[in-house]
């Protein structure tokens, strides 16, 4: 093991990380990847690029030209990417310094504060990547904590000019670095995944509030950034569903949906996971909301292990839910994987329906972005006819405000609610 894989995360200074270098690299392009910049996307890809000079480093600003050599774009050099350009700004010429960090960071948060302006809800996504145009830039706050997690190096280079952002925009009491596996695996400058950028270093769990209810997020180790934001207001419909109903919560997670539904009076929650820690998490944030009067009324019971023999073997035993969730991880990676996904989606459905009791609820929820929400509810539909049942469509959703969607490509998030009810019935 390296040095930087044995240290253990805590404070560090950025002040040794790499500069933004002054050069600019100069882009020609060809038209399809000029066409298709100023048609929105985020992105400009290797094969677009006819030549560029100088050489560059990663994280230097490109200047893209049009074929009059008129300014076009500027965005991130990243030489070791298919997506050799993230792109920052599209139209005409601009300085990116701290003042433009500033106004792009302020410009994310102003967009969120309706969702911040009751206090329910102190955990959101400040940044979302593309669609706020700061491609391979997540940047979660949990109350006072704030993670940024980079998908590409380009942005080492930058980190400071960011931090410095957060700072002067937000009160806030420290600033967590997280990396992609793919930026973990490259040069990190000495920065370990986990790394106070600002601030103390946590020594535990980061509380938060999301809808009123009070959970953890592990801002160092745990998945993602920490919690699953995106669902929110998913859960917040579970919970308004869910008085006086058995619930299943499938790939439950930290718990989110089921300390939702718990909060909203349901009588059980029966949670399946593969993860030992995420159910560990998930029955602290119920015992951090013990205070609100239907959570310990609630029976919470958990299993650990894969969900589709989980589902599987509670088919068997004819055992029904009221309400069953079925909120699964990306099955769909790539476009070459999307068959086989809609497959996966298929097989759940059936086996979510098989529990569902009649006349309940069933929640298919999907974060493969190359699945549209019409595949999936194609997928629901033959799931039914498949073990016999109808299933009445009665809401969708999508993004949250705090997950906008900028781009062609944007969307990732959507679920489907269906009443289900035997043939005949």
């Amino acid at each position: 093991m390296s040095a930087s894989e044995l240290r253990q995360p805590g404070c560090v200074s950025i002040e040794s990380l790499p500069q933004p270098s002054d050069a600019r690299i100069a882009v020609r392009v060809s038209r399809p990847g000029l066409r298709a910049i100023r048609s929105g996307s985020p992105w400009l890809f290797d094969q677009a690029v006819e030549s560029h000079k100088p050489t560059g480093s990663m994280g230097d600003l490109a200047v893209i030209f049009d074929e009059q050599r008129r300014f076009a774009a500027i965005g991130l050099w990243d030489p070791e990417s298919p997506i050799r350009v993230k792109v920052l700004h599209v139209g005409k010429p601009v300085n990116i310094d701290a003042s433009w960090w500033q106004e792009k960071m302020r410009h994310a948060l102003d967009l969120r504060r309706d969702l911040l302006s009751d206090g329910m809800t102190t955990g959101f996504r400040w940044v979302h990547g593309e669609n706020d145009g700061l491609a391979g830039l997540i940047i979660d706050q949990y109350s006072s904590t704030v993670v940024i997690k980079i998908y590409t190096g380009a942005w080492f280079v930058h980190l400071a000019a960011i931090v410095q952002a957060i700072v002067e925009i937000a009160a806030v009491d420290r600033i967590v670095i997280r990396f992609s596996r793919l930026v973990r695996d490259g040069e990190t400058y000495g920065l370990v995944d986990g790394d106070t950028l600002y601030g103390e270093a946590p020594t535990g769990p980061v509380m938060f509030l999301e809808n009123g209810l009070t959970l953890e997020a592990d801002v160092v180790l745990g998945h993602k950034t920490g919690h699953f934001l995106d669902q929110r207001d998913n859960r917040a419909i579970i919970g308004n569903l869910a008085s006086g109903c058995s619930v299943l919560d499938v790939f439950s997670s930290t718990g989110g949906f089921t300390l939702a539904a718990a909060a909203g009076g349901a009588k059980s929650v029966h949670m399946v996971d593969v993860s030992a820690p995420a159910l560990a998490t998930a029955h602290r944030n119920l015992a951090h909301n013990h205070a609100i009067a239907s959570i310990p009324k609630c029976q919470v019971t958990d299993i650990r292990g894969d969900a589709f023999a989980a589902l599987e073997d509670m088919v068997e035993q004819k055992r029904t839910f009221d309400i069953v969730i079925l909120d699964p991880p990306s099955f769909a990676q790539n476009q070459a994987s999307v068959i086989r996904a809609l497959s996966s989606y298929e097989r759940l459905a059936k086996l979510g329906m098989r529990l569902t009791a009649p006349g309940g609820t069933l929640l298919q929820a999907s974060c493969s972005s190359r699945v549209t929400i019409e595949e999936l509810a194609d997928a629901a539909y033959l799931a039914a006819r498949s073990v016999h049942v109808d299933i009445d469509e009665f809401r969708r959703t999508e993004h949250a405000v705090d997950h906008p969607i900028g781009f062609e490509f944007g969307a990732y998030l959507k679920a489907i609610y269906y009443k289900v009810t035997p043939y005949g019935v």
